[in-house]
């Protein structure tokens, strides 16, 4: 058992993100056990949960004439069009059924706001928005955080590097990860993550 100001964050291990999914991440599904084997090791456990309204600012499809993966400019940066996934109550939205969900102590949902995207687990996409995990883990003594979860290169490193911008100790356990790599999003993430002071495990 880990001491009790470690947490660990299991990002987005959802139907959508995994194979047959919307939005799938190869090899998604592969990392759910050994979470689960995780998780007993410690004090505190959050899930995070991509929770998106029905013809979310961020899809392809709420912008005629854009392909899903094509970059626009929003009010707060570029932004990546996806396909629809993780809508709120959908099946894709839900975690994957051999994730121990009954493990978490909190499930931060994020991406709910209709007009910004939500890749981190500690802030909007706009970078000042908060989620109110940064408090949670502060009122439970929480100073070093362990993250796994998908995908490496897009809500599991933003989180990583918010994290470490709030001055948590931050470690990724990159195999139980796993990348979507588009246009070498992964090396880019990786490069970003170890600038930022987080540990690669």
């Amino acid at each position: 058992m880990r001491p009790a100001n470690e947490a660990l964050i299991v990002i987005d291990v959802q139907n959508d993100f995994c194979p047959g999914g919307a939005l799938a991440v190869e090899g998604g599904d592969e990392i759910v056990a050994p979470i689960n084997a995780l998780l007993p090791e410690f004090q505190v456990r959050v899930l995070t949960q991509d929770w998106h309204p029905a013809g979310h600012s961020s899809f392809a499809s709420t912008h005629p004439g854009q392909d899903p993966f094509s970059v626009i400019e929003m009010p707060y940066g570029p932004q990546v069009l996806w396909p629809d996934h993780c809508i709120q109550g959908s099946d894709g939205a839900a975690f994957h059924k051999n994730l121990n969900t009954d493990a978490a102590d909190l499930v931060i949902r994020k991406g709910f706001r209709p007009g910004i995207d939500s890749y981190s687990a500690f802030f909007e996409n706009d970078h000042e928005t908060p989620t109110g995990l940064e408090g949670y883990l502060r009122a439970r003594g929480v100073d070093t955080v362990t993250l796994v979860g998908l995908a490496t290169d897009y809500c599991v490193n933003y989180s990583a590097v918010d994290a470490a911008g709030c001055g948590f100790k931050v470690r990724v356990i990159t195999s139980l990860c796993r990348a979507i790599d588009m246009d070498g999003s992964l090396d880019a993430a990786r490069d970003g993550m170890k600038n930022a002071g987080v540990t690669l495990a």
